[in-house]
């Protein structure tokens, strides 16, 4: 279907334009013409900016939000919320991931998120055992996308071990599990599924140095010669300390020394690194992953930004636990988490006058793109139409271009939003998904039952 949309301005590679016309067919943007006329396209009034990738999701963690910001009788971590998050599988069913995640992804596309890479873990039963279809939960999670409209890049998670050095799982984990000849069918089980879905993709997810070996890292990564890569690395100073006393060496470390970690890879929230390390992952052409947000909630620590971007780092954001969505909210809290370290403001702008808004949501859009291998990030021909237009008459947005993305990111965030476009469909207006009513409902239904249970 081909259809056309006016913009009073919009982002696109060359920078701010006024006048936009662009074209759209099966979803992908055809032409673009700037300066131009309205000549009877859908004029939506506003900002148009391209939609920002989430590379890094565990949509059914959305429904524990909030339950776990309880203090416990010892220090708490990311190892006492995991148990909270452990907990909460006990009872959770294929509808009610559905439910969960079609809520998530839905506020996803109501914040600024067009796109979303599910780093996806939960795949058996509450015993542990596979479901009858070994893709059931894969296939809730592209039911869930396909409901809302996001674009889904699907990331069947590897997990085999409750630790470094082999260790049994924990009950907590019993759902996660996959040795690699299952997890191989289970990745050609959800390319299937994924599909059916406009620009569906998938690529893998070894969880981490310690729920898989090395001999089975080698093995699935040998298998799917494309694709992305994702990988949790370094998050917590204990897991680098226990994965120094395992392998010898810290987890991007490790990675770096045993692996042609490249443009197919992202490595997710890489918290603790060396200097060195910094150095090479930027030098490497992989992504890193971070999930600012979360980070912050679960007390993980701070990514060394400022080294990896001067030394030409790539990098995206996710919303990882979903503790909150809110595309402005990931950069401004990357951007503050800096600002504390050092002492300094505008640490992540590159040269004077620069803005820190536009530097840090461009680089965000490219780090996305190259993560979820999604054609998306840009308002140009053969990209994805996801694009999020801001509300121009909003007070906020008074100061004009050169600021609009330093009001998006640090005062108004997602109640500047309006309108938002998916693969070419229309579905926020108003700031409200056009399922919005029915998405809360389910949701909402879900989890009084199973808070109750």
């Amino acid at each position: 279907m081909r259809r056309e949309f006016f913009f009073d301005h919009a982002l696109l590679p060359t920078g701010w334009a006024s006048d936009v016309r662009i074209a759209v067919a099966d979803g992908t943007v055809s032409a673009v013409a700037e300066g131009a006329t309205r000549a009877g396209a859908n004029h939506i009034a506003g900002i148009a900016v391209p939609g920002l990738p989430n590379l890094h999701c565990h949509a059914f963690q959305r429904g524990m939000a909030g339950l776990a910001e309880r203090r416990g009788p010892t220090n708490d971590t990311f190892w006492s919320w995991r148990e909270v998050m452990y907990h909460f599988l006990e009872v959770l069913n294929p509808d009610d991931v559905e439910a969960i995640a079609a809520f998530a992804y839905m506020e996803m596309l109501e914040a600024g998120f067009t796109c979303v890479g599910e780093f996806h873990y939960l795949h058996h039963d509450v015993d542990g055992r596979p479901f009858a279809d070994l893709g059931e939960m894969a296939a809730r999670i592209a039911a869930a996308a396909k409901r809302t409209g996001i674009c889904l890049t699907l990331l069947p998670s590897l997990y085999a071990y409750g630790g470094f050095g082999e260790t049994e799982p924990g009950s907590g984990q019993k759902r996660f599990l996959n040795d690699p000849e299952r997890f191989s069918r289970l990745v050609e089980r959800s390319r299937a599924i994924v599909a059916e879905l406009p620009h569906g993709r998938v690529g893998i997810a070894p969880h981490s140095l310690r729920a898989v070996t090395p001999r089975a890292l080698r093995a699935v990564v040998a298998s799917q010669p494309d694709g992305p890569i994702h990988i949790h690395a370094a998050e917590q100073a204990r897991e680098v300390e226990e994965c120094i006393t395992s392998l010898g060496s810290p987890p991007v470390q490790w990675l770096l020394d045993n692996f042609v970690v490249d443009r197919r890879w992202c490595l997710i929230h890489c918290t603790h690194m060396t200097l060195d390390e910094t150095h090479r992952l930027a030098a490497s052409g992989a992504v890193a992953g971070l999930c600012p947000t979360t980070e912050a909630n679960l007390g993980d620590g701070i990514f060394r930004a400022s080294d990896y971007l001067a030394n030409g780092g790539i990098f995206g954001v996710g919303t990882d636990s979903n503790i909150q969505i809110d595309a402005a909210a990931e950069l401004r809290q990357l951007e503050y988490s800096q600002r504390l370290n050092y002492r300094s403001r505008n640490v992540l702008a590159r040269s004077e006058g620069e803005s820190t808004g536009h530097r840090l949501y461009t680089a965000a859009l490219i780090g996305g793109a190259q993560a979820l291998s999604q054609p998306i990030g840009a308002i140009e021909p053969n990209r994805r139409a996801d694009i999020v237009v801001l509300d121009a008459d909003h007070p906020d947005l008074a100061a004009g271009s050169g600021h609009w993305f330093d009001s998006f990111l640090f005062v108004g965030g997602r109640r500047l939003i309006d309108s938002v476009i998916a693969g070419g469909e229309i579905v926020v207006e108003g700031g409200r998904h056009r399922q919005h009513e029915a998405v809360s409902a389910a949701y909402r239904r879900t989890i009084a039952r199973l808070v109750g249970a």
